[in-house]
């Protein structure tokens, strides 16, 4: 019966994740939109880390080899709240937005093997900005309007195998897809006529990711894990149309008039290869604690996607984080504190993003973003979890005409765990 319900939760969740907006940055304008990062709320908690980290009973979203340790089969559902503030150097806004973050099931195929499928966003488009210009007195002369949605989600298949004791190898192949729409309305005060720029996507391509973990137990008990990931290149072709039509104004409400013209959209993201390395050390179900260092060289677009804006520009992009778990007594009878999972961690990102906002089109600023998170992971009946993250953090700054995003991330997820599917049950 269980099985039966989670499909049906697995099946309608993924069509709420498909059609939700997931970002309220303006950093989702550019390229294919702020990228989503594909963690567990359970590594969320930790700063972000897992390439080095496995469990029997958790899913693990950033090395497909540890998998290969999952001892139940686990089903992974995520939803998160984020709380907003955009601040420039005039002015400041804030925004609140509940997302669907993930599902995903995984079970082990006997004593050395495991497999993992699951949808998730891969980046998401999201944000409605407005820009005023002022004449020689001080009044508004033109008002903008900047408007987006959509994104690009995956659904991925994992499997992860113990090829020595100590050595599990994975592999993870995903299949990528979305849309976005981004539009611009430009109004003239006493001008009954405004204009609207519009181009609508459709994004398409595959990703194949591969990984190992090396685990060694030591003589009194320590476990130290080193591990590695590595996204492979990988291309996004982009199609669709562009239209620049004038629009009647009516309050909140637009009303197309004359399309002034209409042009086709071709292109192509190329994603390079993506590297992911780190270490750990823990004991089973007591503490752990890691650092990973993520790279990745420039994004690459070509076609018409190469010119359709020279205010931003793409370079190499990294990621450092540390972080790990403390967990009292996992079995303690009688404190129930004493049986929660407690979880911290860091993280410092170069998103690789630069963009121009002087107009200038030669002063180009580099987006950072920084991170500090906890974690609770509450025990259920069994070896099921309630997990709850909390991150704050800080992205870009409100230098060289910038946005700067402040942030708080509340996140929740269940980590459900049943038996596994390829035992055969057995009536005494």
């Amino acid at each position: 019966m269980i099985k039966k319900f989670l499909v049906y939760v697995l099946f309608f969740s993924s069509i709420s994740l498909f059609s939700q907006r997931t970002s309220l940055s303006p950093y989702s304008f550019f390229g294919i939109g702020e990228e989503f990062s594909a963690v567990t709320v359970e590594q969320a908690g930790m700063g972000g880390i897992g390439v080095a980290y496995n469990n029997y009973k958790y899913l693990n979203f950033t090395n497909p080899a540890a998998i290969a340790n999952l001892r139940y089969t686990t089903y992974g559902f995520g939803a998160s709240n984020k709380d907003i503030t955009l601040k420039s150097n005039t002015s400041t806004q804030s925004s609140t937005l509940t997302t669907f973050n993930y599902v995903a099931v995984g079970f082990p195929v006997g004593d050395r093997a495991g497999f993992a499928v699951g949808i998730q966003p891969l980046s998401s488009v999201g944000y409605e900005l407005q820009n005023g210009i002022l004449d020689a007195n001080g009044d508004l002369e033109q008002l903008s309007l900047f408007e987006g949605n959509g994104g690009v989600n995956r659904i991925y298949f994992n499997v992860g195998m113990k090829f020595f004791k100590d050595l599990s190898l994975g592999a993870e192949a995903s299949f990528n897809f979305g849309n976005t729409t981004n539009s611009i309305i430009d109004q003239r005060i006493g001008v009954s006529l405004g204009t609207k720029y519009e181009e609508t996507t459709q994004i398409r391509g595959t990703s194949l990711k591969v990984g190992a973990q090396y685990q060694k137990k030591t003589k009194n008990d320590l476990l130290i894990t080193a591990g590695a990931a590595v996204k492979l290149e990988n291309a996004l072709s982009v199609t669709g149309d562009d239209y620049l039509y004038s629009v009647v104004l009516l309050g909140a409400n637009q009303v197309p008039r004359d399309t002034l013209s209409t042009s086709g959209i071709s292109g192509e993201f190329r994603l390079p290869v993506n590297s992911t390395f780190g270490i750990g050390i823990g004991k089973t179900d007591h503490w752990y604690a890691g650092v990973e260092y993520e790279m990745q060289d420039a994004f690459q677009a070509s076609g018409f996607l190469s010119t359709t804006n020279s205010t931003f520009r793409y370079g190499n992009s990294n990621r450092f984080a540390l972080g790990g778990f403390w967990l009292p007594k996992v079995n303690s009878i009688s404190s129930f504190f004493d049986r929660v999972t407690y979880r911290a961690g860091l993280r410092f990102e170069d998103t690789g993003l630069l963009v121009d906002a002087t107009g200038s089109n030669t002063n180009f600023t580099s987006i950072k973003d920084f991170g500090i998170s906890f974690g609770l992971g509450i025990p259920l009946k069994g070896l099921s979890t309630l997990n709850v993250g909390m991150e704050y953090g800080q992205r870009g700054s409100t230098a060289n005409n910038l946005i700067q995003e402040s942030y708080f991330n509340l996140r929740l997820s269940l980590s459900l765990t049943d038996v596994n599917w390829f035992i055969k049950r057995r009536i005494d």
